[in-house]
This record gives C-alpha cells, sequence and structure tokens, in this order.
C-alpha cells in the first residue's frame, strides 16, 4: 500500500494552547478509534432475538448472512437504531464456536467492534504491546468495495475486533445482504453506545485496565471503591477506562467482600467467566424512551418511592418534572459539568447476565455514582426473588 507523507503545518506562537495541547494528545494516541463500529452476540435463536430488538427496543432491520448468502455455519442478522448497530449470530450446527461460547455463557455479548482508519496498523499497534491475536488482518471486499478486519482477544471470551470501512459502500459488510422485511416497527430514541461495562473476577479489574492503559492507550476517568459502590449486604470496585477521543468508554467491575453475593459475582456464575455486563444506550429523551420501551414490554429495575422524596434538595434543579420520573423509576445524578438521568432494564437474557442503561446526558460526563446505593438495593431485590443474594 502507498504511504502518503503528512506534513504537519507549523503552528504559531499565538495558537490556543489547547489546541496544542490536543494536537500533542492526538500524535500519543497510537489507536484512534472513531467509535464503536458493531456489537456481536451469540445467540440462541438469532431470528427469535433480531424480532425481540426489533419489537421491545425499536431496532431496525439492515442487514441478513446465512445460508442464502453463502454461509454453511452460521445465520447473522443485523439490527440498528442511529449509530448502534447489533449483530445476532447462532450457529447452524452442533460442535461450533459459537455453539461452545452459547452452552458455556448463555446469550452473550462476543464482539465488541470498533471503527478505526486502519485496521492492520491498530493490529500491529496492540498485539507487539501484548495483545493476544484473534483475527489478522483481513481483506473482505465485494461489488460495493472492501472492508479490513483485525481483532484481539480481551477478558474473558470477549474479543475486540477493529474496523476499516472506508473504501465500502455496501449496506454493511461483505457477505451481507440488506434485509428489509414488512415488520418494521418505530424506533425508540435511541442514539449510540454510551459505554460498555465488563464484570471480571476477584483481583481481576487492576490487570485488565493495565491492559487497557498499556495495550489500547486508555486512560483512567474514574474509579469507585467498595465504600462507593456497597450496600449492607454487597459490595464491588470498578475503574472507568475511556480512549483518547473519549468516544470508548469501558467501567471494568470486579466483586468486594461482602456479607452476602454481590450482583459481580452472581454474573461471573451464571456467565461462566468474565464478560460485558451491561451496555449503556443514549437517548435525547428518556422519558419518552422508557415510556415506549414499557409499554412494548422492556422491564426496569426500580427503586423505593423514597428516592424521590428529597431527589430536588440532593440534585438542585432540573429541566424534567420530578412526578414525570417517579412512576418510570428514572434515576438523576449530578457531577460538576452537569447531570445525567439513567435507568437499567433488568436482564434481556435466561441468565441473570446482560441488560441494558438507558442514559440521557445533560452535561454530566460522570456515571451516576449518587445512585449507586438505591440501585444495587433494587439489584439486590431481585437477586433474592431469584434466590441468588
Amino acid at each position: 500500500m502507498e504511504m502518503l507523507e503528512l506534513i504537519e503545518p507549523q503552528v504559531p506562537d499565538t495558537t490556543d494552547r489547547r489546541v496544542t495541547d490536543r494536537r500533542a494528545t492526538d500524535r500519543l494516541d497510537f489507536l484512534p478509534l472513531n467509535g464503536t463500529d458493531y456489537l456481536e452476540l451469540y445467540v440462541s435463536n438469532a431470528r427469535q432475538a433480531a424480532h425481540y430488538f426489533q419489537t421491545a427496543f425499536g431496532f431496525q432491520p439492515l442487514a441478513y448472512a446465512g445460508l442464502e448468502t453463502g454461509l454453511k455455519d452460521r445465520e447473522s442478522y443485523v439490527v440498528v437504531q442511529d449509530k448502534i448497530r447489533l449483530i445476532l449470530t447462532s450457529p447452524l450446527h452442533s460442535h461450533t464456536e459459537i455453539g461452545r461460547h452459547i452452552d458455556q455463557h448463555g446469550d452473550g455479548v462476543r464482539v465488541v467492534a470498533l471503527w478505526v482508519d486502519d485496521a492492520t496498523d491498530a493490529f500491529e499497534q496492540t498485539t507487539n504491546r501484548g495483545a493476544k491475536p484473534f483475527m489478522e488482518p483481513t481483506r473482505l471486499e465485494d461489488d460495493h468495495g472492501y472492508v479490513v478486519r483485525s481483532g484481539i482477544h480481551t477478558y474473558g471470551d470477549t474479543v475486540h475486533v477493529f474496523v476499516e470501512r472506508s473504501h465500502y459502500e455496501g449496506v454493511f459488510l461483505p457477505g451481507f445482504k440488506a434485509w428489509s422485511p414488512h415488520y418494521k416497527p418505530n424506533d425508540v430514541g435511541l442514539k449510540y453506545v454510551d459505554h460498555m461495562v465488563g464484570n471480571v473476577g476477584w483481583n481481576e479489574m487492576n490487570t485488565w485496565t493495565k491492559f487497557y492503559g498499556e495495550v489500547m492507550g486508555f486512560s483512567q476517568l474514574v474509579s469507585f471503591d467498595d465504600k462507593d459502590i456497597s450496600t449492607d449486604y454487597t459490595a464491588l470496585m470498578s475503574k472507568v477506562m475511556s480512549n483518547g477521543n473519549g468516544r470508548i468508554k469501558f467501567p471494568i467491575n470486579e466483586p468486594a467482600e461482602g456479607k452476602k453475593k454481590s450482583q459481580i459475582e452472581e454474573y461471573i456464575n451464571f456467565y461462566e467467566g468474565a464478560g460485558i455486563q451491561h451496555i449503556a444506550v443514549a437517548t435525547d429523551n428518556i422519558i419518552e424512551t422508557v415510556v415506549t420501551l414499557r409499554d412494548r414490554g422492556v422491564e426496569f429495575l426500580r427503586v423505593p418511592e423514597a428516592y424521590y422524596d428529597d431527589l430536588k434538595d440532593r440534585i438542585g434543579e432540573i429541566d424534567e418534572e420530578i412526578e414525570s420520573l417517579r412512576p418510570l423509576g428514572i434515576l438523576v445524578d449530578r457531577d460538576e459539568e452537569g447531570y445525567l438521568l439513567q435507568i437499567f432494564t433488568k436482564p434481556v437474557t435466561p441468565r441473570p447476565t446482560l441488560f441494558f442503561e438507558i442514559i440521557q446526558r445533560k452535561g454530566a460526563k460522570s456515571f451516576g455514582k449518587g445512585n449507586f446505593k438505591a440501585l444495587f438495593e433494587a439489584i439486590e431485590r431481585e437477586q433474592e426473588l431469584r434466590g441468588t443474594l
């Protein structure tokens, strides 16, 4: 591939210091990421899962790959909502890698795909720093152009795939065809992936935050210990890692000692290893989004009614009416930059593992620390009903 020499323009002394600092940061960012390209879930029935995410979450049909496109081992449906793309993949035979993943973990996230300008360089940068290769740089092409993908292993069986698609104009990826069924329920206002939370085992959090720092060039945004995230019974610890431009954020959780079994322990036990615990998706109007999701059958965790009694005193003035949030169970938290609204679904899989967070940011950059106690008490009530607390 022909390489073009890039000549950086001279910066006069009068340049704003913030601009100079940003350029310096960009030069140090050896793994520039443009955003989340897609998430691939291995599921037992991709067709039914696609129907569920269309019906309940408002995703739109986009693409399909399977027997009709020449695949013999799997079937995949791609659904999309604004910048969020999900691939739902099932095996077509027994004794496959996909089937083994489902047998061990249940339905769950296998691939977190990251959009890059150069998938070959991303692979070299990360593997040279110690990442275990998952996929060598591979070029896929059809009549619409080509895509280059590569990949590395991360915690548990989760992998990151780097996707370079600037030379492709097809519906999704080579090997997929457009999927446009008659059934297309309206979307619910979801915009993009805000962050993805991973659960790892005892004393593994620092190992994986170090991995994201050294191998992928991420930095730590914030950390929470068992004093921040605890109840009378359970506790956990968490660190939030972010890439250079802040478009990719990965909180990493591990269990902490408590009187009873924490949600992280429950996840590890049922997922049988480390993995993606929840996907946080953003909306511009959380009230409308949650009302629509609720009416379509999505179930949410609920905090006690008392949470709202002193909410205004704790949070201050917000645009929304408290009485509009109370019946929906939407939580509010504030930081130095503004406030956020958030709510969490119950698990969307048979095992109590994967769930979704709906989040609307009104300036806040944080993750709802002020809601941790109420949220985890709500999770404990669900654990108690399941007999796993």
